[in-house]
This record gives structure tokens, sequence and C-alpha cells, in this order.
């Protein structure tokens, strides 16, 4: 049975220095405040609310980690913090994972 903490699922900590992946199981819907979630293993929708945010997770893919992802999405590094927050728990819903 697989256990999930705020740090991250199943007790793994969210680590920006890693690569991560939007979850295959996670179908992203562009729309004009950044984007729904429709997790289909766990058939929770979300909301990403800031096109930023949105292209964080969509660069986290072809990136080599978190921070490399957020600094190519053109996020300015007062806002850093609170992006990191925000994917910290897109980790922690198993919206992002390790790649």
């Amino acid at each position: 049975m697989s256990t999930k903490t705020a740090e991250g699922v199943a007790g793994v900590e969210f680590d920006p220095g890693a690569p991560y992946r939007c979850s295959p199981q996670v179908s992203l819907r562009p729309e004009p405040f950044g984007a729904l979630v429709y997790h289909f293993g766990t058939r929770k929708l979300s909301f990403l609310k800031t096109l930023p945010l949105v292209e964080v997770v969509k660069g986290l893919e072809s990136r080599p980690d978190v921070h490399s992802a957020i600094v190519a999405a053109g996020v300015e590094e007062a806002q850093r913090p609170a992006y990191l927050k925000a994917l910290a728990g897109l980790a922690a819903s198993g919206t992002i994972e390790p790649r």
C-alpha cells in the first residue's frame, strides 16, 4: 500500500535538484487561466492556476531538474519559492513524478 506525505508520493521527499516529469496518468487541458489537470488513476480533477506553472510542468520532461525547468519558463527569482511549493504539492498528489 502506498502512502502519500506532504513531501511527495510514498514518503519520497520532493527534490527540486532531480529530474521530474508529468505523470503518464495525467492529462493537461490548456485553459486561459492555466490548465485543467485530470489524473486517470485517482480520477481527481485539479487546476494549474497560472500559465507559467503550466510551462514549468510541461518543461520538466526536457530539463535536467526542476530548477532548470523553472528558469526556462521565465519565472522570476522572487517567485521561485512559491513555484517549488506548488510543484512539491503536485508531486505529493502524483501529478508529477521522478523520472
